[in-house]
């Protein structure tokens, strides 16, 4: 599996499953079983063993398991079932349902184990008047133990035996069965599935097959004709033996034969009886076996049978051209794996993040690509999508709420009166709810009575003492709004003139954004969610959501955010879109979760390209010291993506406004101008080689470079130690565009791999910050405002030292000045302030004046953006 980091510069009727074959009772014939069932269910049984003992040594953590559904109160077989799996050294779990169970609760019952992925395998022990279609088809095929289901059965009767399992019990028929070849075999009472597969797998064998019911008219002529008669069902008392003629061969598969005693006449025959039925059992555990193996198999490497779209390009695309502040990474990462899959057959998923609403409506615009390399549906990307962005701004506020209303109600409220309404009486009972238990335990008192605590304990379970000039935890909205960046809050009377100064941020900036970026499962997200510190006590201890008492109601409003959500590419190349955190302003990464799903799905061999926002300074810089630390994946390339205008740009060339024309400088040939700003693309690959990991410059081409000036762009990225420099042309050709690209990323990706972090977290918050600062900005030094100083000092008391930092920095430069283009040197880089991210698990500065809330431009791309009123196409969004 490999990580690349992208950084900008039948209908057959049904039958019983439970299996038994003992030897028939009463009919004049030869039973058959006895030793040579009892033989042959050991050799089986041996075979089983040893083939899941293989599995095991190369596959250590597995542990198959087989559940069985069972309707009745009979035991017995769960016993068998048990016997036969210990010995091969499977797990069974029986879930025993009430006799009188419907269909409905057993289909219920099967849906819920086909969605368990510790379950492997799924067998069906019911009344017989509950096998049907609809409850033997409700199995997965792939969990189809007794292969009983209409696909399984279509492929063995297609032949395709490496693709089915043979059901037990016609295994076990088989088994006793020799030469066959010119014998006439009846089935009496054995219909649906099991009669299906046995007349299949005799007629194979050159047996001439014949089927009947026990009340068929007929059934007395076909007994006599028969060599072999295979009895599904219990014979009827009116079925006289003398309709056998001498010698045949008697097999009976009724369903409960395992556990009830069946008289078919005078003459009986015990022997072996158990081991015969045991027969069958040993069967399902050989199928079991089998299905692990294909199991294993199926989480193994394959490439995908996908069909993928096609793209038929015109020229001029019919679309706006890219924004004049945005470099194309998200269309080179949707190029690329266009290139990928549906041009070089190789498996692979992008990994993006959700756009803000901000830039959306600002001025970048949205982030689906461009041209004929995008996400689609680009308007349900663009705007709202699932509502994950909407969840987080729900729970961030609602923490925000919960501080100011606690801080309110404490300084308006005596002790007791505060514990009353903190732990209220429900029914005349009073009771701790359990995360008033869990701070009860954080506090050293040990209680689960509220009506046991001192006057002293009630005091400190029951005030925070938040410290309000010390509240880090700020309102959120998904807008750009500039007039929110210092408000004030609590000027209404009901409040009681708790007044104090506060700001709104962009949603997206939010912890729980971050937190939903970098978790790796809920029960992560939660206990991240509660280790969220909001404020300090007045003593200047950490106050966090735990102590607020919110920590389960944000998982609530979290609990679908948590999913990442599958769309596609123009081509057809499936796309995971979790989270958005922005890379100036947070760690500007898509979800640890996408990545591993991502990374499961498309095999070790396959590719998976998530992207990381801004430039090699900032996402890349994070992905690699923040998400690689949280997910404990390695990248195994770096693509960089260049363009020749922001090269020039950084070559000295005018400012870009958004919504101006292009200066001539722009879309004119001008090699020196391209040539000194490669300078800055030399300064993004150094600082990828500070990590050990190849790096493929990306150069998106527009229409308006020249072949002199892309060849110039590709010369210079090689030898300043790019793995390789690659033109791309996806936004007017698709993956096509892109093919040579992905054929050097593919090669990068076999190269040695020497991946390092850029600094221990043992280090002091300072000394960390100095070396990013130095070794990535190219800064001189460092300089923490007074504020800032004791931020990081009440940090390091606090216990917070060992944590990873999180730059909040301009991505206009790599200095904190936007106007600095190329290469800055000698600057001192001004650390504002210090915030902490504990739940997500980092330190934050603010370098110099950087904003957490963006503003709105003098025309914003609200003016393009429409909707027609009769079709209901949204208009305008790019």
């Amino acid at each position: 599996m490999r990580t690349v980091v992208l950084s900008r510069c039948l209908g057959l009727a049904p039958a019983p499953v439970r299996v038994a074959l003992p030897p028939s009772r009463g009919f004049c014939g030869r039973q058959a079983g006895g030793g040579a069932a009892a033989a042959a269910a050991r050799k089986i049984t041996e075979n089983a063993k040893k083939s899941l003992a293989s599995l095991k040594r190369e596959n250590p953590r597995l542990e198959p398991t087989l559940a069985i559904i069972q309707a009745h109160n009979d035991h017995s077989i769960q016993d068998i079932n048990k016997n036969f799996a210990k010995e091969v050294g499977l797990r069974v779990i029986h879930i025993c349902l009430p006799e009188g169970s419907s269909k409905d609760e057993i289909v219920d019952e099967i849906v819920r184990l086909n969605e368990d992925p510790n379950v492997q395998g799924l067998a069906l022990d019911l009344p017989e008047s509950l096998y049907s279609s609809k409850v033997l088809n409700a199995v997965k095929p792939e969990k189809d133990v007794d292969g009983l289901s209409d696909v399984n059965l279509g492929r063995l009767v297609r032949g395709d035996a490496y693709d089915c399992l043979v059901p037990p019990a016609v295994s076990a028929v088989m088994e006793l069965l020799e030469d066959l070849g010119g014998k006439t075999v009846l089935l009496v009472g054995a219909g649906g599935a099991v009669g299906a597969a046995l007349q299949c797998l005799l007629q194979r064998e050159g047996a001439a097959t014949m089927s009947c019911r026990w009340k068929a008219p007929q059934l007395r002529t076909k007994l006599h004709q028969a060599d072999v008669v295979v009895v599904g069902s219990r014979k009827p008392d009116d079925v006289p033996v003398s309709w056998i003629k001498p010698g045949t061969t008697i097999i009976s598969c009724s369903p409960d034969l395992l556990s009830e005693k069946h008289n078919y006449g005078q003459q009986n025959n015990h022997a072996a009886e158990n081991a015969v039925g045991s027969l069958a059992i040993a069967m399902r555990m050989q199928n079991m076996v089998k299905n692990t193996e294909r199991w294993i198999q199926s989480q193994q490497y394959r490439k995908w049978d996908l069909r993928c779209l096609k793209l038929q390009p015109l020229s001029p695309v019919p679309r706006i051209t890219p924004t004049p502040l945005g470099e194309g990474k998200s269309t080179v990462t949707i190029g690329l794996v266009q290139a990928l899959t549906a041009h070089l057959n190789i498996n692979s998923f992008a990994c993006l993040r959700q756009p803000s609403q901000g830039p959306t409506f600002g001025v970048k615009g949205g982030a689906a690509g461009g041209g004929y390399a995008q996400v689609i549906p680009m308007e349900e990307f663009n705007l709202h999508l699932t509502g994950d962005i909407h969840a987080i701004t729900a729970a961030n506020n609602l923490l925000a709420a919960a501080i100011d209303a606690r801080i309110l109600h404490e300084n308006t409220q005596s002790d007791k009166a505060l514990y009353n309404r903190l732990v209220p009486a429900v029914n005349g009972v009073r009771g701790f709810s359990a995360i008033q238990l869990a701070r009860l335990r954080r506090l050293g008192i040990n209680k689960t009575d509220p009506g046991t605590l001192t006057e002293e304990e009630i005091s400190k379970f029951a005030r925070l003492d938040i410290d309000p000039s010390t509240i880090t935890w700020q309102r959120v909205v998904d807008t750009n709004d500039r007039f929110l960046r210092k408000i004030t809050v609590g000027q209404a009377k009901t409040e009681k003139g708790f007044v104090r100064q506060a700001q709104f941020d962009i949603a997206v900036a939010s912890e729980i954004m971050a937190i939903l970026a970098l978790t790796t499962s809920l029960q992560d997200m939660k206990e991240r969610l509660g280790r969220m510190v909001v404020a300090n006590d007045k003593k200047g201890e950490p106050v966090t959501a735990e102590d607020l008492g919110v920590t389960g109601a944000l998982a609530v409003l979290m609990k679908d955010a948590i999913k990442p959500t599958l769309m596609q590419t123009l081509e057809g190349t499936p796309v995971f879109v979790h989270a958005g955190p922005f890379a100036n302003i947070a760690h500007g990464n898509s979800s640890v979760l996408a990545d591993k799903i991502a990374l499961k799905l498309v095999g070790e061999k396959g590719f998976v390209v998530t992207e990381a926002g801004f430039g090699a300074d900032i996402g890349m810089e994070k992905f690699f010291n923040i998400k690689c630390r949280a997910s404990g994946l390695v990248p195994s390339v770096v693509v960089l993506v260049a363009t020749v205008r922001a090269l020039k740009m950084h070559g000295g060339g005018p400012n870009v406004t958004a919504g101006a024309p292009l200066k001539k400088e722009y879309t004119e040939e001008n090699l020196q101008l391209v040539a000194d700003g490669c300078c800055n693309l030399q300064k993004q690959i150094q600082i990828t080689q500070l990590f050990g990991v190849p790096v493929v410059v990306a150069l998106n081409v527009f229409k308006t470079d020249s072949p002199a000036e892309v060849d110039l762009v590709c010369k210079i990225a090689k030898q300043s130690g790019a793995f390789d420099a690659v033109p791309c042309n996806h936004w007017s050709a698709g993956g096509k565009g892109a093919v040579k690209l992905a054929q050097a990323v593919e090669k990068a990706a076999s190269q040695k791999n020497s991946f390092k972090y850029l600094y221990s977290l043992e280090l002091p918050i300072v000394e960390k910050i100095r070396i990013i600062a130095q070794k990535v900005y190219g800064a001189q030094d460092i300089e923490l405002s007074p504020a800032a100083q004791s931020q990081v000092d009440r940090y390091t008391q606090q216990g917070f030292g060992n944590l990873p930092i999180c730059m909040a920095k301009t991505h206009l430069s790599l200095s904190h000045q936007p106007e600095r283009k190329g290469v800055p040197t000698g600057f001192i880089l001004p650390i504002s302030e210090v915030r902490a991210s504990i739940g997500a698990g980092f330190i934050y500065p603010l370098v110099g004046t950087m904003s957490t809330m963006p503003g709105l431009p003098t025309r914003p791309c609200f003016y393009d953006i429409d909707l027609d009123s009769v079709t209901e196409q949204v208009k305008g969004l790019f």
